[in-house]
């Protein structure tokens, strides 16, 4: 189904022509037999099309193109035209018109005109609405995203954030597992204290016992002054262990101890120091599964293990990706002092067909490589199949990103997106069903109504 259009034009059989011929091509057509009555109509949220004819009595078509440039200048409007009037809709197409149509004119004309301009007004209004979103986004959640396991995760972060209990937290790299642990920091009353991170992968085992525990001066060779360890230095808030399970095994029984009686005993000294901390864990593999843990401590394990967090992938919440792009791309034009830029149809493919292996942070450098104009689209390829999925598994997947497209572009409104897809009712949830998509997490902030048709 296309979209809607105002139709304006004094000349009554003309008009129904035209309507007759819109209705047909599938638009919803509101016809008008003056410009003054169809700007009083006009609203700066109409996401259809405009087709006037340039000469009638009163506001002709050029004047009525004026008044709707200052309500909208991305509003696209039609121009329909007799011979003599060519010089003025041209200038008009200079002005920002979207196209002029010269009487007389086959039907296909029309119709494959109103179909660009329906298909560009779509983009910018989807566009105008990921920006909001992504703006109400950066104000209210913290932790992106609207479908049904990131709200979860939200609430349990909330729930446990002012607890003083250790938590883990497993997922993918780049999935925002750090994210998570500043929002527990800062999220508890520990927020006055330090959010102290390490990354257990990134340091030789020679030096993690020192960053940890700290030392005291003549401790090994090259310790000439005292150091506070990060355990200490996080004191009195948070403590952020990413990839642990990367530390070495002689770490962790060391580790295990602080764990169980929150003191710890720095290098060159015998001397016990308490310590009041909550210790985040971060952990890319699955620690409860043996073959995977490996040389990871299993009492280690379960001390940690008072609470998991899991952060999915992002191609298991592919109706985030919109949201989260619009966001990172706001905060990426801002960065680099660009104006922020509309989502073009090609990146808008990209980001539902691409399988995004390294998740939240991949795209956040994808849209900063969109910011700075330099982003390039794969040309006519297709993201690669996972898993050797067969044509059907494939065809399913195709389905499922379409609805959830079509419900992001239209705010998760029932009756907005049957249009666009174009099927029934009880197909639609048969399919919402069969896929796992709930539409709430698409709808409106003020608003989860069916929008009954």
């Amino acid at each position: 189904m296309s979209g809607a259009v105002f139709l304006i034009d004094d000349d009554r059989d003309l008009r129904k022509a035209m309507q007759q011929t819109l209705e047909l091509a599938g638009f919803t057509v509101s016809p008008f037999a003056s410009a003054t009555e169809a700007f009083e109509a006009l609203n700066p949220d109409f996401d259809g099309v405009i087709v006037s004819d340039i000469r009638m009595p009163g506001m002709d078509g050029l004047a009525l193109f004026r008044k709707v440039a200052s309500l909208d200048p991305d509003l696209p409007v039609i121009l329909v035209t007799g011979h003599g009037d060519i010089p003025m809709a041209v200038q008009a197409i200079q002005d920002g018109a979207y196209d002029f149509i010269a009487k007389p004119f086959a039907a296909d004309r029309l119709v494959q005109s109103a179909r660009r301009a329906d298909e560009k007004r779509r983009l910018v209004m989807e566009n105008r609405r990921l920006r909001q979103a992504a703006e109400a986004a950066a104000d209210s959640l913290p932790l992106i995203g609207q479908t049904l396991v990131m709200e979860r995760l939200r609430q349990t972060l909330k729930h446990i954030a002012d607890t003083d209990v250790d938590v883990l937290v497993a997922g993918e790299t780049g999935s925002g597992k750090e994210v998570v642990a500043t929002l527990l920091h800062q999220w508890s009353r520990r927020r006055t204290g330090n959010f102290v991170a390490l990354n257990c992968g990134a340091l030789p085992e020679t030096v993690i016992e020192s960053e940890l525990f700290g030392h005291e001066p003549g401790a090994f060779t090259g310790a000439v002054k005292k150091r506070i360890g990060r355990i200490e230095h996080a004191s009195g808030g948070t403590l952020f262990l990413d990839e642990i399970e990367a530390m070495p095994p002689a770490t962790q029984v060391k580790m295990l101890r602080v764990l169980e009686a929150r003191e710890i005993t720095p290098l060159g000294t015998n001397i016990v120091r308490p310590v009041d901390i909550r210790v985040v864990a971060a952990a890319k593999i699955d620690l409860g599964d043996p073959a995977e843990r490996g040389d990871f401590r299993e009492d280690l394990y379960y001390r940690l293990n008072v609470v998991t967090l899991s952060i999915p992938p992002l191609r298991e919440r592919r109706e985030d990706i919109p949201l989260l792009f619009s966001h990172f791309l706001k905060r990426a034009a801002e960065r680099f002092g660009r104006d922020m830029p509309d989502i073009p149809a090609a990146v808008r493919d990209h980001l539902m067909s691409h399988p995004w292996p390294g998740n939240v942070r991949e795209l956040s450098h994808f849209a900063e490589r969109v910011a700075l104009g330099v982003a390039e689209m794969p040309a006519g390829k297709p993201a690669a199949p996972e898993n050797g999925a067969t044509l059907p598994e494939r065809l399913e997947r195709y389905e499922a990103d379409i609805l959830r497209q079509a419900l992001t572009a239209n705010n998760g409104d029932v009756k907005e997106t049957l249009l666009a897809l174009g099927i029934p009712r009880k197909t639609f949830y048969d399919k919402l069903q069969r896929h796992g998509i709930n539409r709430a997490n698409y709808a409106g902030r003020d608003s989860a109504k069916d929008g009954s048709v």
